[in-house]
């Protein structure tokens, strides 16, 4: 039986969102038609998002027309649920480096700035390694850079696999340590502990009692950020191209 929160919608399903890629193009702010039809679907349904970055970052991009990543979802996952709210309120969390403890998380970071240190590309700009709470995110040409050297080093990185070659090494380097690593975005991956993928958020709504749940991303394929709760069983997973595949998807599903 649905939450008595959601008994109002005429759909007994659940909607969740990649953000990059999926309702925005990456780093950037969502569109005010994205938001309209976002608002549009959530009268029919209980929708959500399930995004590998903080909650500042998503807040900023989902902020087209005053809307409020919090508010203006059902439920808000950052940082892979990660950090997580209901109907506003804030749910349970946990802690990348409580997981890992100090004395392993170090190595890990010292490697990493070494090898950014010595790795040969076009252009480093700063913010190499990002710790959140859930996760640690790694950028070999920073994550200050511009949208146009985001763009650049994409193009970059998908003839020279740089993302995927650093990936390779740490996972010969710490092979012991119970880790994931998962490409999202144009200039970045994730590192987080086994099971702490997007399909951590499920946790949080496998309960509700929806018919359906539905996920909508666009790194589906091995290796990328949305493939595990893509393929999940608990979820019916569409792979999109970009927000207007997305916005042109959830009209044909949902009739909106």
């Amino acid at each position: 039986m649905v939450s008595s929160d959601f008994a109002d919608r005429p759909l007994n399903k659940l909607v969740l969102f990649d953000v990059d890629g999926t309702l925005s193009p990456a780093r950037q702010g969502a569109s005010p038609a994205m938001i309209s039809v976002l608002r549009d679907l959530r009268k029919k349904v209980a929708i959500g998002f399930v995004g590998g970055s903080d909650l500042v970052k998503i807040s900023e991009q989902l902020a087209a027309g005053g809307s409020n990543a919090v508010e203006d979802f059902d439920f808000a996952f950052a940082e892979n649920g990660l950090t997580a709210y209901r109907m506003g309120k804030p749910l349970a969390s946990e802690s990348f480096i409580n997981f890992l403890g100090e004395e392993k998380y170090k190595p890990l970071v010292n490697f990493i700035l070494h090898y950014v240190a010595d790795l040969d590309i076009p252009i480093k700009r700063g913010t190499f390694v990002e710790f959140r709470n859930g996760m640690i995110n790694v950028s070999p040409i920073g994550r200050n850079a511009t949208i146009a050297e985001r763009n650049e080093f994409n193009a970059y990185d998908q003839q020279h696999g740089v993302r995927a070659a650093f990936i390779k090494v740490l996972k010969e380097k710490f092979p012991d340590y119970g880790l994931v690593y998962a490409i999202g975005g144009q200039i970045s991956f994730d590192i987080f502990p086994e099971g702490w993928d997007k399909t951590y958020a499920l946790r949080h709504v496998e309960r509700e009692g929806f018919e359906e749940i539905h996920f909508f991303g666009d790194k589906t394929d091995k290796g990328g950020n949305d493939h595990e709760i893509y393929m999940d069983q608990r979820t019916i997973g569409h792979s999109v191209t970009s927000p207007e595949d997305t916005t042109r998807r959830l009209k044909e599903l949902f009739q909106i």
